[in-house]
């Protein structure tokens, strides 16, 4: 594996698991008045544009870090739009 896509990956997963915190308290708490439902709608479309391109140039570093990150990101999401 090319070292590029090493430091694809790496990236990929730092950037995944830096999510789970947030994702974790805001289903733990239900409390969502610090996220801004403007900044994580266009966050969640980037992510899906990112998955989106990845999968249109067969990368799979930005594939993997996208289809992963989009799930906790429209959950964040979600709850914001339930309960803020």
């Amino acid at each position: 594996m090319p070292s590029s896509e090493l430091i694809g990956y790496a990236a990929a997963s730092l950037t995944t698991i830096a999510f789970i915190p947030q994702a974790w308290l805001t289903w733990k708490s239900r409390r969502v008045d610090g996220v801004s439902l403007g900044m994580y709608s266009i966050f969640t479309l980037g992510i899906a544009l990112w998955l989106a391109y990845g999968l249109l140039i067969g990368a799979w570093p930005i594939i993997a870090a996208n289809a992963v990150t989009l799930p906790f990101a429209g959950f964040i999401l979600w709850m914001k739009i339930r309960y803020g």
